[in-house]
Formats: C-alpha cells, structure tokens, sequence
C-alpha cells in the first residue's frame, strides 16, 4: 500500500522545566508555540488550526485563541485525556487534507507539581453522575484501577511483577541520557538518580498493590507544543518534516464480560498502521503512554508487538532500550516514568518521535525510519480512550 503523506510535523519545542512554580500553564503554552514557530521557520500570522485540549487557566480553543491574539479558522478542542494530542492530529491530518487548515499547532501546558496535584491518588472520579455512582462510593483511587488490571493480566497469563519492572529499568536507562529528565528528577527530589535494576524497582515501595513506586508515573510541571502544516508549507520549513502517516481513535470502557487487559489500543492501532500501510515489525520507536508499567505492557499488545498474554515475555531483558536489537525503542526519552508527566502526556509522545525521526533524540536510534506513538487517555480498565499516530523520517 502507498503511503500518503499530506501532512507533517515540521516545529517542535518541550518546555525544559519539570518544576516551574514562577510561570503559569498558559505561559507554558505560549512560550512552547512561539518556539515551535521558530524551530519551523513560521510566524504567529500562519496559525489557522487551532487544536486545545482545553488544560491551561482560562483556556480551550476561544480563551486560546484571544491569549495568543491568532484567528483560527479551525478550532478543535477535543479532551479525552492523555491521548487528547494523538486525537488532535489525527484530525489535523483530516483538515489539512480537506483543504480547512494548512498550519494547525498542538500546545499543552500543566503546573501539576507546583499545584501538587494528586493525580494518581486522587479519586477515579466526582460528583454523582451516572458514571460514577457505581464506583466512586466505593473509594478507588486511579492507581488502583491500574493495580487491578495488573492483577487481572497476572492472572489470565502469568506475568510477572519482574517482567513489569524491566519497563522502568528501560525507560529509566533512557532518562539517564537527558539531562532534562535527569533535572527533573533533581528538581522533583527523587531518591537514587541512577540507573536502576529489577531489583530495585521491586524493592521500592508498593503503591496499589502490584504497582511499586518505580513502576509509576512522576507528576510534573511541563508541557509544548508541535506544529502541523500541509504537503506545501513542508516543503519551505527549516526542519526536515516528519511525515504522519497514518491515526486511529477509539473508546473502551467497562462492560459486564469484558476483559479490562485490552484497551482501546486494540481498536485504533489497526486503524492506523493499516491507513499508514506499515506493519508493527517495521516501527523502530514506540513511543507508547507510561502512566504505569501496566500501561505500557498492555497497549504493546494492544499495538501488535506482541500477541495478548505475551508482553511479560516479550518485553525480555533490556529488550525495550535504544541500543539493544529485537524492537522497538521504547519511550527514549525517559517516558512518564522518569522525565515529565504533568498529566497528559500524549504531546510529549509525539515530541520525542519527532526527535527520534530527526535524529535529535538523546537515545537516540541509528537509521530510525518509523514511529507510533500511542496515547491512552482516562482510565486503562475502565472509561478510557486510544489515540496512535504513525509517523515517517522524511
């Protein structure tokens, strides 16, 4: 199948600081897109897509649009969580093909540490709705639904807390090769900036039982922005483009029967590797959602790495780091584990693609030729969404 390519990313910037408490989100945002224009070679006066995921103090597409002083002729502000920027270019690709936009910009900005909040222990939804009043009565965390599907992949196919653990240790081994990640760990006052085994991972302390510490995500400041335009302004930017391929969106959620170890990943990644004409074996990085080692070991499956069941074994020892063969790059950018997870953290999956594509990534894979990057939004086991995104090296 031919791959089209109408569409690329071709200006991105990830704000540096983990810990920012002197800026606000919004500034995040607007100092992140002006960057992004300049690494493109664009102006402000070229925005005409404007795709929000509505985070930021006073945000969303209209409050963004008057902060920015731009007249969108487009304005999407789709929010479904952590894959919001996975959604947001797919349909950027859509509107750019459509002739709606020619230069669409992704921003996010987050002040989840400085605001300490509690992200993952925080309760799994509020208020009485029809959504929560069968679960939140009962004082679930977020964690632990994540802990649940874990227990329940244990149980359906013998993986192992050893298995899961050896996502940390690859995406840690990543953080350790940039320097923002390793600032962040600083700045954020984590204990032992190092390299870590197995070992250590199931020595940290447990959070939701079978999740340790070292197996979830930071909460951080941060966010950035990435830039989308057509075939013909590609042509004139200052970076090589880095070409979309192919997107898939789809929704899951828990249903009597259902199986809470498949995510929604299972429904958009087909979508999207067919459109992009590629096949799972042909991606070089994987730039999936790491909220929890969980996460990433489901959606690997999900995404056809591996077959359902099989991701304890697939994942192998050091099979998942940049300088080792048998797959993917996973997360080469040190991932929501150990570099920035303010919240949603689908932008930052497209970033690091993007640098992997270029060349600029600090793990960085030799001849990297293809990526997906995969986003899950909401709650993996529960109401949940998935967002992936194939892209090519121009």
């Amino acid at each position: 199948m031919s791959q089209k390519r109408e569409s690329a990313i071709v200006g991105i910037h990830e704000y540096p600081k983990r810990y920012a408490p002197d800026v606000s989100a919004m500034d995040i945002k607007a100092i992140s897109i002006k960057a992004a224009l300049d690494d493109a070679g664009l102006s402000w006066s070229d925005i005409d897509g404007l795709y929000d995921a509505q985070d930021g103090e006073g945000g969303g597409g209209l409050g963004l649009a008057a902060y920015l002083g731009i007249k969108p002729t487009v304005i999407d502000t789709t929010s479904v969580g952590g894959s919001s920027y996975e959604f947001h270019t797919a349909h950027a690709m859509r509107d750019i093909a459509s002739g709606k936009c020619n230069v669409a910009v992704l921003s996010y900005g987050s002040k989840a540490a400085s605001l300490r909040t509690p992200i993952g222990t925080g309760g799994v939804s509020g208020g009485g709705n029809w959504q929560a009043n069968m679960e939140a009565s009962y004082g679930q965390t977020l964690i632990s639904n994540y802990a649940m599907v874990a227990h329940r992949h244990m149980h359906e196919y013998g993986t192992t807390s050893e298995q899961l653990a050896q996502i940390s240790v690859s995406t840690r081994h990543h953080a350790m090769r940039n320097p923002q990640a390793v600032q962040a760990m600083t700045d954020l006052q984590f204990e032992g900036i190092g390299e870590i085994t197995v070992e250590d991972v199931l020595d940290s302390r447990v959070i939701a039982d079978p999740l340790h510490l070292l197996e979830c995500c930071m909460v951080s400041d941060g966010g950035g922005a990435l830039i989308i335009v057509s075939k013909e302004i590609a042509e004139k930017t200052n970076k090589p483009p880095v070409w979309l391929l192919g997107s898939g969106e789809a929704t899951k959620y828990r249903e009597n029967g259902g199986d809470i170890t498949t995510s929604a990943g299972a429904q958009s990644a087909p979508i999207a590797f067919s459109e992009a004409g590629v096949s799972p074996s042909e991606i070089d990085i994987a730039m999936v959602y790491d909220s929890f080692s969980i996460t990433v070991a489901v959606c690997l499956e999900d995404l056809g790495f591996c077959a359902k069941g099989e991701a304890g074994s697939y994942i192998g020892d050091g099979k998942l780091r940049y300088d080792q063969p048998g797959g993917p790059a996973l997360n080469t950018d040190g991932g929501g584990l150990s570099s920035n997870h303010p919240g949603m953290r689908g932008l930052f999956l497209l970033l690091e693609s993007v640098r992997q594509l270029r060349g600029e990534s600090t793990s960085q894979v030799e001849n990297a030729k293809l990526a997906v990057a995969h986003g899950n939004g909401g709650l993996l086991g529960g109401n949940h969404t998935g967002g992936t995104i194939i892209l090519a090296a121009d």
